[in-house]
């Protein structure tokens, strides 16, 4: 068994638990999430002339904001099952959306049930302290006259950008419907995928000009490290094409024909997305055939050196054997000079070995 092949997991243990979390994952299996205490709710009630936000304790308290004249965006953080499944009743929303809601591991989709526009995507950060991807699972419910959003991790929320223009007279978000505030919420999560992107790029390039200058085991490891967080980028990034594009050929009729142009302005920034996250696995698969090749230049290098040297002894090695071979009568053997002749004729012959090889440029 070869240490250097777990010297990654002796120095971070965790990233066994990582390749787990990559690469087996089973979305009709039991959700396994902790329950929060309480779910934060946020409610913006709004349209052109004004706009209103609480916090509402309780979930029953929003039941008053279905049907009614004015857009309402709900916004739920921490996903509590009872919490959830209360809202889902009340709203109309089926079970089955419901279901994928307080699921995890959930493709990227989009689905038109009862009347009601659901989209789930998956909201991508950078974790600095471990160095890897984290993706939070967002649903969002477009109805008449409402959004709901669903998140599991208040901190990790795009959308305060969305907030400050809820409160700006003269934004698109207030002088348009729903409709418009359900293509905001999705673009502000592909747009955050950008940033995500854009630091998974310095690393690569760190990593690059580390394999450039000494590459040793510790790079094959971050090598692997980025593939895996390179494989959370795509999961979640290349389905969004399609929801996208779903939605963008709905015939729902919570969806005004003026926003359909937005949704292709979204469609374009995942078609980008998809772009850069190939890019950034074609410099990975570079990046490691780069290492395999300074492994091997390393290799050469030795191997050279040993051959160099090998040559450099053979001259010294015949002449010694033929003087130490065990016969009465070897031809000089008894000569005074022999032993001068033979000395020289061993420092001699390397030293002459050594000009040949430098002028062919051998080393």
């Amino acid at each position: 068994m070869n240490p250097s092949k777990y010297l990654g997991y002796i120095l971070n243990p965790m990233d066994l638990l990582r390749t787990k979390k990559v690469l087996h994952i089973n979305p009709t299996a039991a959700p396994s999430r902790q329950e929060p205490e309480k779910s934060i709710v946020t409610v913006f009630d709004y349209n052109k002339e004004k706009v209103d936000c609480y916090s509402i304790e309780k979930v029953e308290d929003i039941y008053k904001y279905i049907d009614t004249e004015t857009n309402t965006w709900i916004n739920i953080d921490g996903l509590r099952k009872d919490d959830v499944e209360k809202v889902c009743e009340h709203f109309g929303i089926h079970t089955l959306i419901a279901e994928d809601i307080l699921s995890l591991g959930q493709r990227p989709k989009a689905d038109e049930i009862n009347g009601l526009v659901f989209c789930l995507l998956n909201m991508l950060s950078y974790d600095e302290k471990n160095d890897s991807i984290d993706a939070e699972q967002v649903s969002i419910i477009l109805g008449k006259n409402f959004v709901i959003s669903f998140q599991e991790d208040p901190a990790k929320d795009p959308f305060n950008l969305l907030r400050d223009k809820l409160h700006i007279a003269n934004s698109k978000v207030r002088q348009n419907g729903a409709d418009f505030l359900f293509y905001s919420l999705l673009d502000y999560i592909v747009d955050h995928y950008f940033i995500t992107m854009e630091k998974m790029g310095d690393k690569i390039e760190i990593l690059e000009e580390d394999i450039v200058r000494n590459s040793n085991n510790r790079s094959l490891i971050k090598i692997n490290m980025l593939r895996k967080e390179m494989i959370i980028l795509k999961r979640n990034i290349a389905p969004v094409r399609e929801v996208i594009s779903s939605l963008m050929r709905s015939d729902s009729e919570l969806i005004e024909d003026k926003t359909e142009k937005y949704f292709k302005d979204v469609y374009d920034h995942t078609i980008q997305a998809y772009e850069i996250s190939e890019n950034y696995r074609d410099m990975i698969m570079t990046i490691q055939d780069l290492y395999l090749s300074n492994v091997n230049l390393r290799m050469n290098e030795v191997m050279k050196v040993m051959a160099i040297v090998t040559c450099l002894l053979a001259p010294a090695t015949v002449i010694g054997g033929i003087f130490g071979m065990n016969f009465e009568n070897v031809a000089w053997l008894h000569n005074n000079g022999t032993f001068t002749i033979a000395a020289v004729a061993m420092v001699g012959i390397p030293i002459v070995m050594i000009r040949i090889f430098k002028k062919r440029g051998w080393f």
